[in-house]
Formats: C-alpha cells, structure tokens, sequence
C-alpha cells in the first residue's frame, strides 16, 4: 500500500516500527480506517452503525488510531459527534529488519488480507444479484510467469503506475468520482513459488558460462 496524502503529493507515511504497526493490528481500527477511506469523515456514531460496534467503542479506537497518527479530528463536533478523518488516504507498510516488527508486519499484512478476502467470498456469493454487465466486467484470473528479479520489480512499477492516478485521485477527491462508480477492490498478488536457490539448480538453469 503506497499512496499519497490527501493535502498533496508528499509521500505517504511509511509505517515501518514494531510499535505502530501493532497499534493498527486489531479488526475494529482496520474497520473503521477502512470506512473512513470510503467515506472521508465519519463521527464514532457513523462510524459504529457502519461496522456495527457501538459508539462508545469506535470512539476509544478512533482515539487509539489518533494517538499513532493514522487519522485526526476532521474539525466540527464535540465528544462522540465529532468527525475524524484519515491523516492519508494510504500507507506505505515496510517493516524494519528487526525480527519484531517482521512479525508484528505479517500479522498486520494478514489481517488486511483476510479481510480484503472476506470481501472476495461475499462478491462470490451475492454476485448472481448484480446486473449482467457487472458480472461479465468483474475479472477472476489466475497466471504464472518465469521472471527474474529485474522484470518482477518491473511489473510491480508498471502496474503501480497505471493503477495509483485512479486511486489516488478518486480516494480523496469525492468529486472525481464518475457518476455511477462503485467501489470496486482489485487485489494484485505477485510472489515466488520456488526459491531462487531451488529454481537455478533446475535442469535447463545451468550457468551459461558452465562448459557443457
């Protein structure tokens, strides 16, 4: 997740210690950054009926996410009725080479992802409900590609090129978005399944300077 703030195109904050990234690993403030993403600023009431906590709950985890910098009262408002907003509209999720913050990073990365996913399996089972465009627009694909190093961190820079001026643009600026638009998730996983050292030891990876 790499996008920019919402006041300009500094670049997003990199959330990278330990510390910070357990502080954003719990459900209810993935939620709630969740909403506020879609829905820009929210009160802890709103908040609380649209992931179905109470406002008292949402309001102690708005707080939370306050008090590591992820969101900022939105201006207006008093207690419970005030609006919080996203400091960003993304972040850049690094973790350092400590062995804590590698594993307080995979646990965060996991739960992102469970939920993106739960999304995935609820699109599956409602999808016969959405118009027939819709269904035929939507995309489920699969592919495996042999490429080195170069080319993987290439395709991850092309592919990150075309698709961050839509997000970025759209996310935080309500008025870009066409009339019409829905929020629509596109999850792009890229990864080896074989190690390096494994995949040069396969017959037809022989160096080439090796004699034959």
């Amino acid at each position: 997740m790499s996008l920019e703030s919402q006041d300009g195109p500094d670049e997003p904050p990199t959330l990278s210690d330990a510390r910070r990234l357990r502080a954003l690993t719990h459900p209810v403030r993935i939620a709630l950054i969740g909403k506020l993403v879609l829905h820009g600023p929210l009160t802890a009431t709103e908040a609380g009926e649209l992931i179905g906590e109470s406002p008292t709950t949402c309001s102690f985890h708005l707080r939370q996410l306050a008090k590591y910098g992820f969101v900022e009262e939105a201006g207006g408002g008093s207690g419970r009725a005030r609006p919080w907003r996203m400091t960003t509209i993304g972040l850049s999720v690094t973790a350092r080479e400590d062995p804590e913050s590698q594993l307080a990073e995979d646990a965060l990365v996991r739960m992102v992802r469970e939920r993106q996913l739960e999304r995935y399996w609820t699109w599956l089972q409602t999808r016969a409900s959405y118009p027939r465009r819709w269904r035929d627009a939507a995309d489920d694909s699969a592919y495996v590609f042999y490429l080195t190093i170069e080319e993987l961190e290439q395709l991850t820079e092309d592919l990150t090129a075309i698709l961050m001026p839509l997000f970025r643009e759209r996310m935080a600026d309500p008025s870009r978005r066409p009339a019409g638009s829905v929020p629509v998730q596109l999850l792009l996983f890229s990864y080896p399944i074989a190690h390096p050292e494994a995949a040069a030891a396969e017959p037809g990876h022989e160096d080439a300077g090796t004699p034959g």
